[in-house]
């Protein structure tokens, strides 16, 4: 039995020897078909730079709570509003440089391929892409506000998978494909931001403020709707034949899928499901809780229809 032993760890060593190469081969000859115009972009040589930040964004997630857990709540007012109000800037820039590019470059909405030339239109879109992708980097102080505010019940596993995804996903986007299709998508979600990030900073002014933000459920709305638009748009391009790269197709729609099962999830608890005595009340935050990334002095929880008060948070 010990020889048998031995004989099962040896061919699983070599199991696991072999898909370690063959993994390492098939990377390699994937860098061939690469986009050789964004090869030396800052964090574009190699996924290093971004797997080594997602797996800091997974350590804090872990490490953060445990070591607020004792300590006082930071309150982030003007931090919040900075950032937010930035994100609304940056997404902005986003949308409008792939609306422009795309329209001087004469792109079609239904079908186009990649053009990896040097054209001034195709390498502003890469550009404003790969502006994309960093965004969702940044996007990571979402969860660290929300942690450092002790907001621990808004870290749900549809906040982290969406985080967690989105960067290194988009990496492997403007790796391989940074022009042509991408673009669609990239401009949609970039316009939602600007609305997102606007919500979040208008809620960040205060009570005052938060009572005329009453279209808080219509984000997650949008961003249900902007998953389907997804999936209908690689779906017909698939069905045509259109020359874009297949993968990216179905990886797309089988991506889709997850976010709208996991959003639909939400906002049934979130809005379908809200107890008779909760009513009005806090803004949406990153359509993945019920609560916002704004500011109050005293914070009043709602729990089960009760308000409870909270002790006075720290000052930044």
């Amino acid at each position: 039995s010990t020889i048998c032993r031995g004989l099962h760890a040896v061919r699983a060593m070599e199991v696991v020897t072999h898909f370690v190469n063959d993994t390492v081969e098939f990377y390699k000859w994937s860098l061939t078909i690469a986009d050789k115009r964004v090869e030396n972009w800052p964090m574009m040589f190699s996924p290093s730079p971004t797997l080594a930040i997602s797996c800091l964004y997974l350590i804090f997630l872990w490490a953060g709570p445990r070591y607020m857990q004792d300590r006082q709540p930071f309150t982030l007012r003007k931090t919040l509003i900075v950032y937010n109000f930035s994100m609304v800037v940056l997404n902005f820039y986003i949308a409008k440089e792939l609306l422009l590019a795309s329209r001087a470059a004469g792109y079609s909405y239904l079908c186009q391929p990649v053009n990896y030339s040097n054209d001034v239109n195709e390498v502003r879109i890469a550009s404003a892409l790969w502006w994309y992708y960093i965004s969702k980097g940044v996007e990571f102080l979402d969860t660290v506000f929300f942690i450092l505010r002790k907001k621990f019940n808004q870290v749900s596993f549809l906040h982290v998978y969406h985080h967690c995804t989105m960067f290194i996903l988009w990496w492997i986007g403007i790796k391989w494909v940074p022009g042509g299709q991408s673009f669609f998508g990239a401009t949609i979600n970039s316009s939602i931001h600007v609305l997102m990030y606007g919500y979040y900073g208008l809620a960040a002014l205060g009570p005052h403020i938060q009572k005329y933000l009453w279209w808080k459920k219509y984000l997650t709305i949008i961003q249900m709707i902007q998953f389907h638009v997804t999936i209908g748009h690689a779906g017909y391009s698939l069905y045509t034949g259109c020359p874009f790269p297949c993968w990216m197709q179905w990886a797309l729609i089988g991506y889709a899928v997850t976010f709208i099962v996991l959003f639909a999830n939400f906002y049934y608890h979130a809005y379908r499901r809200k107890p008779s005595s909760q009513k009005g009340g806090k803004p949406v935050a990153n359509g993945t809780s019920a609560v916002t990334n704004g500011h109050s002095n005293i914070e009043e929880v709602e729990e089960n229809g009760k308000r409870q008060k909270k002790g006075r948070a720290k000052r930044e």
